[in-house]
């Protein structure tokens, strides 16, 4: 079952147990809230709109809390007049949790309960008491043949062709 449920001046497809972002609500943390303003429910096939919302239907929320969504630049500028203008904005939010939709008449049978998880109490790392001897690596095959293999004596050439061009004199 779904329903879509006019929230804070917005339209939300919402079912039960699902946590939704909302403009920022005049409510406290752990608040019961129940939002009057269906459009259509959905159930199982059954669907039913509203002109424009549907008499008696509900949508029974829980606040969880309050946060600023992320961050949003704007930036102005005209070109060739020497204007430029920058902004930032953080838009309030509230997560709420999704309890049940309810028709004419019908009141919340089971609360979904939602409890934060405290973060898990990181292990402590065990000491190590055994020392590793480390064995140094063995120099590369390229620059084992290069300490090897003797340089080649380029002075024998020049010298020959030295003495070749005062022979030729």
């Amino acid at each position: 079952m779904y329903a879509i449920v006019e929230i804070a001046g917005q339209q939300f497809k919402v079912e039960r147990g699902v946590k939704v972002y909302v403009h920022r609500l005049d409510a406290s943390e752990g608040d019961k809230l129940e939002f009057g303003n269906v459009l259509l429910t959905d159930n199982g096939g059954s669907v039913q709109v509203g002109t424009p919302f549907i008499d008696g239907a509900k949508v029974a929320v829980t606040v969880l809390s309050h946060l600023k969504g992320d961050k949003v630049i704007v930036f102005k500028k005209k070109r060739r007049k020497g204007y430029q203008k920058s902004n930032g904005h953080r838009q309030q939010l509230s997560q709420i949790l999704i309890q049940g939709i309810l028709g004419k008449g019908e009141t919340l049978k089971d609360e979904i309960k939602f409890e934060k998880k405290a973060p898990a109490p990181k292990a402590e790392k065990a000491e190590k008491t055994e020392v590793k001897e480390t064995k140094k690596a063995a120099p590369k095959k390229a620059a084992a043949k290069k300490e090897a293999a003797p340089k080649k004596a380029a002075a024998p050439k020049k010298a020959a062709k030295k003495a070749a061009k005062k022979s030729e004199e």
